[in-house]
């Protein structure tokens, strides 16, 4: 499995947090303490990185789930502590669309809730969880998204398996995350930008250089696009896809739970 190395009961286990390999049980906390440190500019920071491209992706990402209009709609979103993906679905969908939120990160879970306020009174909950073992119960979301959220879970397959579980029959699962450069110029633009300049975006306007380098490595040791194809696929999903966006700056993969 990429990205880690555990089994069930296995205390030795190790995981990659960037380019270093620490402890499966450490990463998590490591992990907390980056997403804790750059909350409050989280948003704006993914503008600057991206150069705002992040909104195109994120409205790529909401076409493809089309959420109901005409009946009770129920979405989960992982890691999506601070509302974005949440809010463009209850936008795209009807009045009876619920968005549940949940966070491992509390301080993240904060910015969403606040950006929220009383504007979606019982159509949103903020929930903390962990995404390998989702509070909530089987088969009640008809869809499942994931933003920029998997590659920094320690255990991926388990939080694809937990996905699969909550998901209703016919439920889609949704994530878009940091891939492969596919155009060789590209990606020499890409890499210099991503480890010389991000960095330094992230100590000017977070405070935090060592958690966007954390970031920026973490996407370098992220599956390719085949290779998680075929997690989602282990985790169950069927008819499992992906799209590159931006010359493969990023990609969206789908999964559906047929039963």
């Amino acid at each position: 499995m990429s990205g880690t190395d555990a089994r069930a009961g296995d205390t030795d286990a190790t995981a990659d947090f960037g380019y270093e390999r620490v402890r499966l049980s450490e990463k998590q906390a490591r992990v907390d303490d980056v997403f804790r440190s750059v909350a409050r500019r989280y948003d704006l920071m993914n503008d600057l990185m991206s150069g705002g491209l992040h909104r195109a992706w994120k409205s790529h990402l909401i076409s493809m789930l089309r959420p109901s209009h005409t009946r009770p709609y129920h979405h989960l979103d992982v890691a999506g502590g601070t509302g974005d993906i949440a809010f463009r679905t209850l936008a795209a969908g009807g009045p009876e669309t619920h968005v549940t939120v949940l966070d491992i990160n509390e301080a993240m879970l904060r910015v969403g809730a606040e950006r929220a306020g009383h504007k979606y009174d019982g159509r949103i909950d903020f929930v903390t969880g962990n995404a390998e073992t989702l509070p909530l119960p089987a088969g009640h979301f008809d869809s499942y998204t994931i933003a920029f959220g998997i590659r920094n879970v320690p255990r991926i397959d388990v939080a694809l398996r937990e996905a699969h579980r909550v998901l209703k029959p016919g439920g889609r699962f949704l994530c878009l995350e940091f891939s492969r450069v596919d155009l060789p110029v590209l990606e020499k633009i890409y890499d210099a930008y991503s480890f010389h300049v991000i960095p330094r975006i992230g100590e000017r306007v977070a405070g935090d250089r060592d958690s966007y380098q954390y970031l920026v490595e973490s996407i370098r040791k992220f599956p390719s696009p085949d290779a998680f194809a075929r997690m989602i696929e282990a985790a169950g999903f069927a008819h499992v896809s992906h799209r590159r966006l931006s010359g493969g700056i990023v990609a969206i993969h789908s999964g559906w739970k047929i039963s």
